[in-house]
């Protein structure tokens, strides 16, 4: 993503993959990180098994700690270690290099 310096890469199994509260949340959350000085994006994917992965891009790692530290966040995080996740796993990791393809149609 284009001048991220940063990725945040958050993959998660739900406990139960139909709890519409942790998904009103999650969308409060991706209301709530658009406006976090230093976020650049995110792409997030889950299954129907609860599996899931987000991946979010940060122009700096102060930018990713306030993040981590936002006070609705920090609810948010709370609920998930309590109630939504079985299991989740968090790496920060620096982007050194960022090349891509742009094209709706080949040959």
């Amino acid at each position: 993503m284009k001048g991220a310096q940063y990725a945040v890469i958050f993959t998660s199994t739900l406990r139960n993959p139909h709890d519409q509260e942790y998904f009103d949340l999650a969308e409060k959350m991706d209301v709530l990180v658009k406006k976090q000085t230093g976020f650049i994006g995110m792409k997030s994917f889950r299954n129907s098994n609860g599996e899931g992965v987000t991946i979010s891009y940060w122009s700096s790692l102060k930018a990713i700690k306030d993040w981590k530290s936002n006070s609705e966040h920090l609810g948010a995080q709370q609920y998930g270690k309590e109630i939504s996740y079985a299991e989740y796993h968090i790496e920060v990791c620096k982007i050194e290099r960022s090349y891509s393809l742009n094209s709706t149609h080949y040959g």
